[in-house]
């Protein structure tokens, strides 16, 4: 019999063991833990180790998320892996590495490109095909942006970690996954890009490697419209208000962004809930490694609802409205 919800029944995450202060990053740059924080709200971020790659994130993540639901890889239909900074460029996808070294033999799988609203954009997906095939379904964000930062550059260094986390999707009796809306303004792609693909194709020439590259102010004001008119939609799609929402899980890009927002709406900042100011800006993986923290302390309790929010490089951005269905 056909189930007609979808629920998250598991959650992991990884964090590589470098940590990397603000202090650290001043020893080489004009810049200080007062400055960086002041900005950001970050204090520290964890960089991978130079024989660690962003499969070997997702592999630990997904073996969480696993465990935590109690299945085994050859039971799952579908993986889903939201990244930016994949093992290669473009081929293989690191979602058909990540089958095959979890031994997930009867799982399609594919990666999925919408920069830090990877996540939110696999779930209502990831939902999708669970109500169409009624399988099991991964779905994985790993991001290991230190390989395509420049750490020479105070704009975007300091903002950025490296991190993977993972959600295990079921078909339930239940409705989990109760809506998503989803976005896009390819106009204002140019705040947030990275080179080096077929519009500049290599050559036999010497290159500099290409490193992410922001417009720092435009893409704040963006960002924060953007979060705004979500929750706001979000909302009024499922006619509910802010004081019922248990928890807020924005992607965690910069602390000042989500103050903004808190303002705007006036929304208790602390109900923005954050931890960027441990693991700095994941990208895709904020928002999942945030849910897992929160999953992992007992923070999150049946029928408790979660609203998730982020904008991204392309630009994207959406949110999505989750009951926590898990015991």
């Amino acid at each position: 019999m056909s189930l007609p919800f979808v629920k998250i029944a598991g959650t992991g995450s990884y964090l590589p063991q470098r940590v990397v202060s603000n202090d650290d990053l001043a020893l080489g740059l004009d810049t200080s833990d007062e400055w960086i924080y002041s900005h950001t709200g970050i204090r520290e971020r964890r960089i991978a180790a130079d024989n660690e790659s962003p499969l070997d994130m997702a592999f630990a993540a997904s073996r969480l998320a696993l465990q935590q639901a109690g299945m085994e890889p050859e039971e799952l239909g579908m993986i889903m892996l939201s990244t930016c900074t994949g093992d290669y460029n473009y081929l293989p996808s690191s979602a058909c590495l990540l089958q095959h070294r979890l031994q997930a033999k009867n799982a399609a799988a594919f990666d999925l490109l919408a920069a830090c609203s990877g996540f939110v954009y696999a779930l209502d997906l990831a939902g999708a095909w669970i109500l169409a095939h009624q399988k099991p379904v991964l779905v994985v964000a790993s991001e290991m942006l230190s390989r395509i930062t420049d750490w020479q550059s105070r704009e975007t260094c300091i903002l950025f970690g490296d991190g993977a986390a993972a959600a295990l999707l079921l078909p339930s009796a239940e409705e989990g996954l109760v809506y998503s809306c989803l976005g896009a303004d390819g106009e204002k792609g140019h705040l947030l890009a990275l080179g080096g693909g077929c519009k500049e194709p290599a050559s036999r020439e010497p290159r500099s490697p290409s490193y992410v590259e922001m417009q720092g102010r435009a893409l704040f004001s963006v960002a924060v419209r953007a979060i705004e008119q979500t929750i706001v939609k979000i909302l009024q799609e499922n006619q509910l208000s802010l004081e019922q929402i248990d928890h807020i899980i924005p992607h965690q890009a910069n602390l000042r962004i989500l103050e903004a927002v808190a303002k705007r709406l006036q929304i208790p900042t602390a109900r923005l809930l954050s931890n960027i100011d441990k693991t700095a800006n994941t990208s895709s993986a904020s928002i999942p490694i945030l849910l897992d923290e929160l999953n992992r302390t007992g923070k999150l309790k049946k029928n408790d609802l979660l609203l998730s929010v982020a904008f991204g490089g392309g630009l994207t951005y959406g949110g999505n409205l989750i009951r926590w269905l898990k015991d």
